[in-house]
C-alpha cells in the first residue's frame, strides 16, 4: 500500500497549520479544538516550516513552566520536519516514523503539503491490508 491510498481512505480533511508567529497557547487550543496531536508550522499553508506537537508543549511545560505558553511556536517546533511522497510505500513510512520516535508525517507533493499521514493511519492501513491478504489466502485454501 502507498501514503496516496492512505490519504484516499482518510478523506480530504487537510493539513491543520499555524503560522510561526502563534503562541504556544494558541496552538495548544487549536490540537485540543481539532482533537489531533500536531500542528504544522507553515506560514503560507502550504510549504512546512516545522512541526509542534503535544509532546513538545508540555515538554516546555515541564522546563519552562506556565510562561511559555506566550511564546511563538517558531522557537519550540521541530524544524527538521520529516516529509514523504504519495507514492510511498506505508512500510517504509512507518519504519521512519518509528526509527524516528515521531507520529505525524506531512505528505509533499512539488514542496506543497497534499496531506499529512499519522502513525495510527499506517497501522490502520496496514491491519487492513493484511486482513484482506488472510481472506484472501482463505479463501485459497478453502477452495473458493
Amino acid at each position: 500500500m502507498q501514503v496516496k491510498q492512505i490519504l484516499k481512505l482518510k478523506g480530504d480533511a487537510g493539513v491543520v497549520t499555524v503560522a510561526p508567529g502563534a503562541t504556544l497557547a494558541e496552538a495548544a487550543a487549536l490540537l485540543a479544538e481539532r482533537r489531533i496531536g500536531s500542528v504544522v508550522v507553515s506560514a503560507d499553508g502550504a510549504r512546512p516550516e516545522g512541526i509542534l506537537s503535544e509532546r513538545d508543549i508540555v515538554r516546555e511545560l515541564a522546563q519552562q513552566g506556565e510562561g511559555c505558553l506566550r511564546r511563538p511556536v517558531a522557537e519550540v517546533m521541530t524544524r527538521d520536519v520529516k516529509t514523504c511522497a504519495r507514492a510511498d510505500p506505508a512500510d517504509h513510512v512507518l519504519a521512519r516514523m518509528t526509527e524516528g520516535r515521531f507520529r505525524h508525517m506531512p505528505v509533499l507533493e512539488g514542496g506543497a503539503m497534499v496531506g499529512l499521514v499519522t502513525i495510527g493511519d499506517v497501522v490502520k492501513a496496514r491491519l487492513t491490508e493484511l486482513s484482506m491478504e488472510k481472506d484472501a489466502l482463505e479463501s485459497m485454501i478453502m477452495g473458493h
